[in-house]
């Protein structure tokens, strides 16, 4: 292993003692190897220390850190992946056996669901949120509901595979790039978006984009889909949605509006 590799760095590893101290006693030796050890730690190549105090926090979600009155809506990208409660853990197992505690519980999540304040957010990002299991999943649609007054939200590479039951009525920019959706029809309800990205999802088919015709959106990422490729893609979003500006950070151009539908009385011949 090569010393970049192993994460030291040449200046720890070269500390030498004054000569006096070279001439000092065992226990005098002794004494300056622990201080050593205690003051001089493995650093990175980047010169950061490899423990640092925030380590022990690293795998808490905010509104668990003591001693702070932060809450959610003061958050711009707050972690709020977790794990299960130990006492819910506790409840599955043990039933209805531990009823006082269930209300110390009930409590507890009460002063959680305020100091989340999610109602009152305006500007959030929880992407990157690595949600594996179901309870994960469950705990990420309970914060998407409650998120009545958002209105820039970014959701970016969270697996997301539907949305539907979700409901963002003030959302006016949202960022879905890098997830697994495969419809419109799994999109949350959005009726005041204007900025819409779902770039690199798996949406084949332009099915159910009719959904957003009532919206005021103006502008709308699909890069990276499977329904990029299809024939006539752009003519086909523009004249499902007629009052789009923009698809794939691309003007509407000439060559994007459909052509006028010909009656077809006017292609009869007349002969009298």
């Amino acid at each position: 292993m090569s010393e970049r590799s192993s994460g030291w760095n040449e200046s720890s590893l070269e500390i030498c003692p004054s000569a006096s101290s070279c001439d000092s006693t065992p226990s005098e030796a002794h004494q300056w190897s622990a201080l050593s050890s205690r003051i001089f730690h493995p650093r990175s190549d980047s010169g950061v220390s490899s423990l640092l105090p925030s380590d022990s926090c690293k795998y808490l979600t905010w509104h668990k850190i003591k001693q702070h009155d932060i809450q959610g809506s003061q958050l711009r990208c707050p972690r709020v992946r977790e794990g299960p409660a130990e006492d819910d853990v506790s409840f599955t197992q043990m039933g209805c056996a531990l009823t006082p505690v269930k209300r110390v519980l009930g409590k507890n999540k009460w002063e959680k669901w305020l100091q989340e304040n999610w109602e009152d957010c305006t500007n959030l990002n929880i992407s990157f949120q690595d949600l594996g299991d179901a309870y994960q999943v469950e705990n990420f649609n309970r914060i998407l509901r409650r998120l009545i007054r958002v209105e820039t939200l970014w959701l970016v590479d969270n697996s997301l595979v539907d949305l539907s039951a979700i409901r963002l009525p003030s959302c006016r920019i949202l960022n879905m790039n890098k997830n697994h959706l495969t419809s419109f029809k799994q999109l949350p309800k959005i009726p005041q978006i204007q900025h819409l990205s779902l770039a690199e999802n798996h949406i084949e088919t332009l099915t159910g984009l009719s959904s957003l015709q009532c919206t005021p959106l103006e502008s709308l990422t699909l890069k990276r889909n499977p329904c990029e490729f299809h024939q006539n893609y752009r003519k086909r979003v523009f004249s499902c949605l007629p009052n789009l500006k923009i698809l794939d950070g691309i003007l509407k151009l000439p060559e994007d509006y459909s052509p006028p539908e010909t009656s077809i009385f006017s292609k009869m011949c007349i002969v009298s």
